[in-house]
């Protein structure tokens, strides 16, 4: 066992490959071997590469978790009040992740049913994926995200990936570059 909690327990047996720092790595090496790395751990890979993909994705893996099917009005409602509400900056669709996971869908019926954007009490629901090379749609600039890993659908980590040589300080940059100029600027990344 490595580790135990409330909410999961980990056991696995590392053993780490042996490599030799003295070889120049491309970044686009690194990304590939870090995304065979997550796929080794359970993540799926998949190559979307426009944001109506992305929403396609969200969608299917939110009516996975839920065992629902939203009807094509529900899903827009839902989508556009929820989960990409241009109201809501950073800060507040953070605090639905972490805080509100549990949202409210109003059926075509007038009936009001639970929808788990991340199943918190059986983590092992959750379905983990991760994608590449995204560019977001609508954003001041074009920006490309190196990883992002997607939780059910939702892009919660973006993964900036220097090449050995260059200063740590670049990514930091750039990930704030990205959120001047395209977060919040997109449907679903924001």
């Amino acid at each position: 066992m490595v580790a135990e909690n409330p909410l999961s327990t980990v056991v696995a047996d590392y053993e780490p490959r042996y490599r030799s720092a003295k070889q120049y790595q491309s970044e686009a090496e690194m990304e590939k071997e870090f995304i065979e790395q997550l796929r080794t751990q359970a993540y799926d890979y998949l190559p979307i590469t426009s944001e109506k993909e992305l929403v396609e994705n969200l969608r299917a893996q939110l009516e996975r978790l839920n065992d629902y099917r939203f009807t094509d009005r529900e899903w827009t409602t839902f989508f556009k009040e929820k989960i990409a509400n241009q109201n809501n900056g950073i800060v507040e669709k953070t605090a639905i992740v972490q805080e509100d996971h549990i949202q409210l869908l109003t059926r075509e019926d007038g009936t009001v049913k639970n929808i788990y954007l991340i199943d918190k009490d059986n983590i092992h629901n959750n379905s983990l994926q991760v994608i590449n090379q995204y560019v977001p749609e609508g954003g001041n600039h074009e920006n490309r995200y190196d990883v992002t890993i997607l939780v059910n659908g939702l892009p919660l980590v973006h993964v900036e990936l220097k090449r050995r040589g260059v200063d740590i300080k670049e990514a930091f940059n750039q990930i704030r570059r990205y959120s001047r100029d395209s977060f919040g600027q997109g449907g679903i990344i924001r």
